[in-house]
């Protein structure tokens, strides 16, 4: 009887180890690509872009095919996906911003609380950003989403700057100096120094167009 019970008790910690180590291999996975998206977003010459971000997004890819049914490797390859849209030529970039705004609608079914809402800011972003045809362009939709990824993020630097952006492109100077300053004061990402660099350095760009 001891004995069975050793064997249950090892078979659950070998369980619990396979378990934790899983999500480790997940989490450098993700910090691999979050690395990578600040590298190219924020370093990268701008002819070299779009050849860039097409490998990152195949890369991105192959980390959400391994962990499938989770919403994190969704949401990179969402944000991925989306950005590289951006350098593409309007021929490209619809076809590749709807292909994005579907991963992280797929993310956020999984869990909207992934990443601290990032699905959702991603998903604010792209329907104000994105020229208006099809789905795109709707405001009310951007706003939706953005105001959700404040509710549970509310002091994080991401989905204040989008909001902060959102408001000045809407018209709400106020509004919008309001959350870029709170974007400014967010608390430093761990592990996320470079993205974090790039971003006050955006956010500094747009208050001081706003300012002045």
């Amino acid at each position: 009887m001891l004995s069975r019970m050793l064997k249950f008790v090892i078979a659950a910690m070998m369980l619990c180890w396979a378990g934790f180590a899983a999500a480790d291999e997940m989490g450098d996975a993700i910090a691999d690509l979050q690395h990578g998206w600040a590298k190219g977003y924020y370093s990268m010459p701008e002819n070299q872009q779009e050849g860039y971000f097409e490998a990152l997004q195949q890369k991105a890819h192959a980390v959400s095919e391994k962990f499938p049914g989770r919403a994190e490797p969704l949401i990179w390859e969402g944000i991925i996906t989306s950005t590289l849209a951006k350098y593409q030529s309007i021929f490209s970039a619809g076809g590749t911003a709807k292909k994005a705004r579907d991963l992280l609608l797929q993310a956020e079914q999984i869990n909207p609380n992934a990443l601290n809402g990032s699905a959702l800011t991603s998903l604010g972003s792209l329907y104000y950003k994105v020229p208006r045809f099809g789905s795109f362009g709707d405001y009310d939709k951007a706003n939706e989403y953005l105001q959700r990824a404040l509710k549970i993020n509310p002091d994080g630097i991401d989905p204040n700057f989008f909001y902060g952006e959102f408001l000045s492109i809407r018209g709400d100077k106020a509004g919008a100096i309001e959350h870029l300053q709170k974007a400014l004061a967010a608390p430093p990402r761990p592990g996320r120094e470079d993205a974090d660099a790039g971003r006050r350095a955006e956010i500094r760009q747009l208050l001081n167009k706003l300012q002045h």
